[in-house]
């Protein structure tokens, strides 16, 4: 991979609907050419989206104070909004794409980034995401702090990761996170008992998923990447 382009999109959170749209428009691109490989950095306004796994009960029973989208994504329902750092890389893969290889590196950057504030993340076995060990003298269970969902179309990925930073965790009591009801949720400034901003997060998040993508640099953005739409570009389905 060559040098891999950070996009941050700032501090205001972007609305779902902007931000899915604004990801199918760049993956048409890369997909035509006609940008290099992007990683879209954000956060949210209030949203629950739904992968294509999700059960029922996963949802809501009663309103949840956000709209939920239903999207094309692996793995079932979460939640993304402001404090939560939201990561699309829309990356081309190698052939033969290993979609299991790529969330294993997506894994690999989170626990990479929270290593840096002192905390060990993990991976659980039939679980995706990053997760911390039960701590029984704290009164903790074991606890998820990053959740990673991802599709992958004519070799170059969309969505992504979200990693907690200082959002309020109570949005997640209004479903089943992951469609797992036996764990809890936490962020980077729950575990730490002091405030941990998305922008502490984005320069060492960066640094950490160029590695294990294997760019040869990378550097950020401000604002959307030009050009989105390459003239003549086909649809690339999504």
């Amino acid at each position: 991979m060559s040098e891999l382009v950070f996009a941050w999109l700032g501090d205001t959170p972007v609305p779902y609907q902007e931000g899915w749209d604004l990801q199918k428009r760049l993956h048409t691109s890369r997909v035509a050419g006609g940008i290099p490989d992007t990683v879209l950095l954000l956060e949210h306004e209030p949203v629950y989206t739904a992968g294509k796994r999700t059960g029922k009960w996963d949802r809501p029973l009663t309103d949840p104070g956000a709209p939920v989208f239903d999207i094309d994504r692996g793995g079932k329902i979460t939640w993304h909004g402001p404090g939560q750092l939201t990561v699309y890389p829309i990356v081309k893969l190698k052939d033969p794409v290993d979609v299991i290889a790529y969330v294993r590196m997506l894994e690999e950057a989170v626990i990479r980034t929270i290593a840096e504030f002192g905390l060990t993340g993990k991976r659980v076995e039939g679980r995706t995401g990053v997760w911390l060990d039960a701590d029984p003298g704290r009164g903790l269970i074991e606890r998820k702090i990053a959740a990673i969902g991802c599709r992958i179309a004519r070799g170059v990925g969309m969505h992504g990761f979200a990693l907690n930073c200082d959002n309020d965790v109570s949005w997640f009591d209004r479903i089943v996170p992951c469609g797992i009801s036996d764990a809890g949720v936490t962020t980077l400034s729950l575990e730490l008992e002091r405030d941990v901003a998305v922008t502490d997060v984005l320069p060492i998040v960066e640094r950490h998923l160029a590695e294990v993508l294997g760019a040869d640099g990378h550097h950020r953005v401000q604002g959307v990447p030009a050009p989105v739409e390459p003239a003549g570009a086909e649809p690339a389905g999504v």
